[in-house]
């Protein structure tokens, strides 16, 4: 599975101490290596009850390598730590044929990782998986959000869904309505709760490299914990904010079940998911149209969502206008 995503620049397989990378043979004249870890947090608690292991690796990949092209980085090598108080074999073939098929989405090799065993650290059945990205951009096209201005135009690419935030508070609900993973979902009748909820976070790195190329987008932002509020102002320069519209997208009907069984407000929502979001472009409004263009060929769902406006010193790094009406109207 781990010799399926080798590309350009990888030096050898598996079973060395270390994994080497050849920069030169990637094609990089003069690159910056950018570095991201991450995990899939309590999600992993839905695949232990379901017994189904094969899509947290996508999700593991994901959560690293989005958070790398947001800077303009290409991801080149992927590594996993998967920790266990046994090994199963089978659990564990299937983490990882998830981990290498995240690996393809993203064209990065899985070169190694770690399978820890701790007998009396995890309960039965119990796992933690982590990883760690490493992509490389130019020095001259790295994206830094230092060219945004008042008056450029946010885009934002569709998720697919929960992705792998906020699974703490999605657990209680599960439980206090007295559900069963196995049960059609109450937001959508046509799966089990449990396998919507296990719909892999959205990998965004083909279209937004693409996206990336020619100068066009000015920032990006993955949005993962800290939602639609926190993760856009961490690429915009000091005294910019970020209006939203939340009647320019739709929201998912799984977030609509979690604000109402889990009578989560509307700011909390946008607080803790990404509504619908998965990732935000900054453009200038001349070249917003062009750009949702060549997302859309892409394969995106893209949506036009809000804008950059001066940040009076009383005001958030980032507003979302209109939730009642949109969500609940």
């Amino acid at each position: 599975m781990a010799a399926s995503t080798a590309r350009r620049g990888t030096q050898a397989g598996l079973g060395g101490f270390g994994a080497l990378f050849d920069l030169k043979a990637a094609g990089y004249r003069d690159p910056i290596l950018v570095s991201t870890t991450d995990g899939v947090g309590t999600k992993l608690k839905v695949a232990i009850a379901l017994d189904r292991h094969d899509t947290v690796g996508i999700d593991l990949v994901a959560m690293c390598v989005n958070d790398l092209v947001v800077q303009g980085a290409e991801p080149l090598f992927f590594l996993d730590y998967f920790a266990t108080g046994r090994l199963s074999v089978e659990a564990g073939r299937a983490i990882v044929s998830g981990i290498a098929e995240g690996c393809r989405q993203a064209g990065c090799a899985l070169v190694g990782g770690e399978t820890a065993e701790m007998p009396g650290m995890y309960a039965h059945g119990d796992y933690d998986l982590a990883g760690f990205a490493v992509g490389a951009v130019e020095r001259d096209a790295v994206i830094d959000g230092s060219r945004v201005a008042s008056g450029d135009v946010i885009l934002g690419l569709a998720s697919a869904g929960l992705h792998s935030n906020g699974f703490s508070l999605v657990r209680r609900v599960v439980e206090a309505e007295g559900l069963d993973y196995a049960a059609p979902a109450p937001f959508d009748p046509a799966q089990s709760l449990g396998a919507a909820l296990l719909t892999p976070t959205r990998i965004y790195v083909r279209s937004c490299l693409a996206a990336a190329h020619g100068g066009r987008v000015k920032a990006m932002a993955h949005i993962t914990g800290g939602g639609l509020y926190e993760n856009i102002p961490r690429v915009l320069p000091e005294g910019l904010a970020a209006e939203l519209d939340a009647g320019t997208w739709p929201l998912p009907p799984v977030f609509r079940w979690l604000a109402r069984s889990g009578g989560v407000p509307d700011a909390e929502l946008a607080r803790t998911f990404n509504c619908g979001i998965g990732m935000m472009l900054v453009s200038a409004p001349e070249d917003a149209e062009a750009l949702a263009a060549l997302l859309t060929q892409a394969g995106e769902k893209v949506y036009r969502i809000g804008r950059v406006l001066p940040r009076p010193a009383d005001m958030p790094g980032a507003l979302v206008q209109g939730m009642a009406a949109a969500w609940h109207g």
